[in-house]
């Protein structure tokens, strides 16, 4: 039975007020420092000060070498950045929710012009089908990543969530999902390494077990430590990153046995059954672990929340949230409140400040 939208949940101590939170999304809002605009920030807290429960940051890249793959994209590496953030923990803390920065490296979705190592990287020299939607070209062709640039990668990770610890953050993300660097190593589609890295699944998933490894020490136990994984990227959309319901499972098994507080998974449409059975991705992840779940995708009201409970913890949601700055309220009201398109929300790409 689905769990009321406006209980409380405790996550790890940290007591939701209620099971909404604003999923993360991917923005280019930083002009300088790697920063976000000052409305961007301000963003976060409004929402936060408006009854959300659980508030992400957009996505932070993890090193100035070649984890970035698009413009203007923010760090928290540097004490500048770090005391930037630190207001805007502490202010989303005094409104009542819990803040969680989220991390990732763009493998083989970068393009050498914007990356600060003029070069992309990924678990084998492969590119995506479809081109770069911001440049209209073909993704280039990434470096093999190597034993040292792993290490690398993974420093870049601990270092990021160092700097979230200490700008004040209740927790931190990886971000395993969406065709990301994590995501590439762990699905066949993006990775033929013959290596430690690659070929079983347990091969694949060895890059994200190590930077969960090495991250966790950094992060104390009393703050949170969550994983993001989806069965879709953004590039290549239609392309399924794992083949089977079996695959998927003894995934999520593998991230259970990790030392997270939650699993967040990431879905088009969290109603849609997943890899060809009458189960919603959620319903397939829930048979396999009790650790908390969060979910998203096309969760734009209270039915569709409530909905979303039934085999889920937390609720994301992503449009709704940046569209509507009210969504907290209206959803408690139960007031008929749209799905919004992907094309609405590029107002998150533009310089008009966000409400």
């Amino acid at each position: 039975m689905s769990k009321d939208i406006f209980s409380e949940f405790n996550l790890n101590g940290h007591v939701l007020r209620n099971r909404l939170g604003v999923a993360p999304m991917t923005r280019m809002s930083s002009v300088a420092d790697s920063i976000p605009r000052p409305d961007v920030l301000d963003f976060l807290v409004r929402r936060a000060e408006n009854g959300a429960a659980l508030v992400f940051t957009e996505a932070i890249v993890t090193d100035y070498e070649s984890a970035q793959g698009y413009p203007g994209q923010a760090r928290l590496l540097t004490q500048r950045q770090i005391d930037a953030w630190k207001p805007v923990t502490a202010a989303i803390r005094h409104h009542g929710a819990v803040s969680v920065l989220q991390m990732f490296h763009c493998g083989r979705m970068a393009w050498p012009e914007i990356n600060p190592a003029g070069r992309s990287i990924a678990p084998s020299a492969l590119t995506p089908q479809q081109d770069n939607p911001l440049t209209g070209k073909p993704y280039p062709v990434p470096d093999t990543i190597s034993l040292f640039d792993i290490d690398h990668v993974i420093n870049g990770f601990v270092e990021t969530a160092r700097g979230a610890m200490a700008a004040g953050f209740d927790g931190v993300e990886i971000h395993g999902a969406h065709g990301y660097l994590i995501s590439q190593f762990l699905s066949t589609y993006a990775n033929q390494r013959t290596d430690g890295y690659g070929g079983s699944l347990e091969n694949r998933f060895r890059l994200a077990h190590d930077i969960i490894a090495a991250v966790r020490p950094v992060v104390p136990r009393e703050r949170l430590l969550t994983f993001r994984i989806s069965n879709w990227g953004v590039a290549d959309p239609d392309v399924s990153l794992f083949e089977t319901r079996e695959e998927w499972q003894s995934l999520m098994k593998l991230l259970a046995d990790e030392p997270l507080d939650a699993i967040s998974v990431s879905t088009y449409d969290f109603k849609a059954p997943g890899f060809g059975t009458d189960q919603t991705i959620a319903a397939l992840t829930r048979a396999v672990t009790d650790l908390p779940l969060m979910i998203c995708g096309k969760i734009h009201d209270r039915p569709t929340a409530q909905a979303a409970l039934e085999h889920a913890d937390i609720v994301l949601a992503a449009k709704s949230f940046l569209l509507n700055p009210n969504f907290v309220s209206d959803v408690r009201e139960g007031r008929e409140l749209p799905l919004h398109r992907s094309t609405e929300a590029n107002v998150a790409y533009t310089e008009a400040p966000l409400i």
